[in-house]
């Protein structure tokens, strides 16, 4: 379970923070309209990725736990803060930065997880 709510982050810090850092993956099939994007992949999950204004709204299912999520990011210039929340209880918080080409991502969880996360559009995350 940890490497799967570790896995989550960081595809949701690498969507909201810098999509280019991601490694090579199997990928997800998507489908985008103006102010939505949702996918689905092989496995039987999928997420949806809504905007309005400065804020995006993430919904999601992971097939291999059977845990469903949400999670709302607002954007402050260059400094995004985000909470979730998924279907087993457990919440989260975060925020991330940009650097220039770097991306810092905190988040802290109420499972008392917390880790920090660093993206380079050159490096990929750390």
């Amino acid at each position: 379970m940890k490497s799967f709510k570790r896995g989550l982050w960081i595809t949701l810090l690498c969507t909201v923070g810098s999509a280019q850092a991601m490694p090579r993956v199997e990928l997800a099939n998507c489908t985008r309209s103006a102010n939505l994007l949702a996918c689905d992949d092989r496995q039987g999950s999928y997420y949806g990725v809504q905007t309005q204004g400065g804020t995006i709204y993430l919904r999601g299912y992971d097939a291999p736990s059977g845990r469903r999520w949400a999670q709302t990011t607002s954007r402050y210039g260059l400094l995004n803060f985000y909470t979730g929340i998924a279907s087993d209880g457990e919440a989260w918080v975060g925020y991330s930065r940009r650097v220039g080409w770097t991306t810092l991502n905190r988040v802290s969880s109420s499972s008392g997880q917390r880790f920090s996360l660093r993206c380079n559009r050159l490096n990929g995350c750390q």
